[in-house]
């Protein structure tokens, strides 16, 4: 196993020297924690650095909320006595007033490297922010929980931006926060000073059960490493009235519907010989959210070879299935989605409408991923600049 040292640990090595006579904001959640579980915020205090004030992505600082809009106000925060301002609320990105009192905003946040994943738009939305009031920023990078090397999906096209989706990037887009940062910088044309800290010791081929860190859940339902394999796929989930398993021990490895019959569609399923998992019939019932209190009827996705696991190929084989065996009751969710209250939340998903199109029309997961090969090579090509790691 590898021993990797994130850009916070790298950074309280030094005792937060950059940051002397500094006044700071910080962009934290509950994973931004060191090697030993100790929050990013109280270190800092501990080692003497001004800080003036905390921001919360979606879920919030303290991780507390669940799901799509809904929104957690401003408070004093006890631990470090400093105010502590919501970016998923009335303001998704930070107003003048926020950043007044700051000569620089660290960003310390655990991503899972799908795009849906609204922690990297945050981030953006900050570098935007800060460009326009002149103040610096600092990523503190962290590991690609699910790898470096491998992009799957449908590459964004730009009328189907949104909260989940803010630049031309694919589904599981390989990249660390940090390089993130640096990409999404230099796509938008913001002039922002921007350092990025990087990480000791890793490496593009690193899932995050090798690199002897924490796995600390980033948000509500994404609490293991598991889930953050599946993710890329199975948050499409979300744009059909399907559950993703909202509501269960283990969110979006498990989804379904009241209607399903478990051994139709893993029969179905086996049938593509999807690589690096195993898909199991079951029933569950969810205790909040889609179909809260009913049985559903579906799987449950068990990856047992990452290296070989395409998620995206996984689910959207999963959604086809299932509209094609249950074509009466299988229907996309309806707006409103992320903020977004006009387009399809599975087009907003999928980036554009030629995924939704061809699970309608009866295309195979195959013939879909084939499409998206040239899309991801154009992506590799232009964020080949901003990898900064082997």
């Amino acid at each position: 196993m590898a021993q990797v040292n994130t850009g916070l640990d790298v950074m309280a090595a030094t005792g937060f020297a950059a940051l002397s006579g500094q006044r700071v904001g910080l962009l934290v959640h509950p994973a931004s924690v060191d090697r030993h579980l100790r929050p990013t915020a109280e270190l800092m205090v501990a080692a003497g650095v001004d800080l003036r004030a905390l921001f919360g992505p979606q879920h919030g600082i303290r991780g507390e909320t669940q799901d799509n809009m809904i929104e957690w106000e401003g408070f004093t925060d006890p631990v470090t006595g400093v105010p502590a301002y919501s970016l998923y609320g009335e303001h998704r990105k930070p107003v003048p007033g926020m950043l007044a009192d700051l000569d620089v905003l660290v960003i310390d946040l655990q991503d899972v490297g799908a795009r849906y994943y609204t922690f990297i738009w945050t981030m953006y939305l900050c570098l935007q922010a800060c460009a326009e009031a002149g103040k610096r920023v600092i990523v503190l990078d962290r590991p690609n929980p699910i790898g470096g090397r491998v992009t799957e999906g449908t590459v964004l096209e730009p009328e189907f931006s949104s909260f989940v989706g803010l630049a031309p990037i694919p589904m599981r887009h390989g990249l660390t926060i940090g390089e993130m940062a640096r990409f999404v910088a230099a796509w938008g044309g913001v002039a922002v000073d921007l350092t990025v800290v990087w990480m000791e010791g890793w490496r593009r081929d690193l899932e995050f059960d090798r690199t002897g860190l924490p796995w600390v859940l980033p948000s509500p339902n994404m609490p293991t490493l598991d889930t953050a394999r599946v993710y890329p796929g199975g948050c499409l989930l979300e744009g059909t009235t399907l559950s993703e398993g909202r509501g269960t021990t283990r969110p979006f490895e498990i989804f379904g519907a009241p209607y399903i019959d478990p051994l139709v569609l893993a029969e179905r399923l086996a049938s593509w010989s999807l690589p690096g998992c195993r898909v199991r019939p079951l029933h569950f019932e969810p205790t909040f959210h889609k179909y809260a209190g009913e049985v559903c009827g579906g799987v449950q996705v068990h990856v047992t070879d990452p290296a070989r696991f395409e998620s995206v190929v996984t689910y959207t084989a999963a959604i086809t299935a299932i509209a094609q065996a249950w074509p009466a009751e299988f229907a996309w969710r309806q707006p409103p989605y992320e903020y977004e209250t006009e387009k399809l939340p599975m087009d907003i998903l999928a980036g554009g409408t030629r995924w939704r199109e061809q699970v309608e029309s009866g295309a195979s997961p195959w013939q879909m991923k084939a499409e998206w090969t040239e899309q991801l090579a154009a992506f590799a090509d232009a964020s080949a600049e901003f990898r900064h790691y082997e």
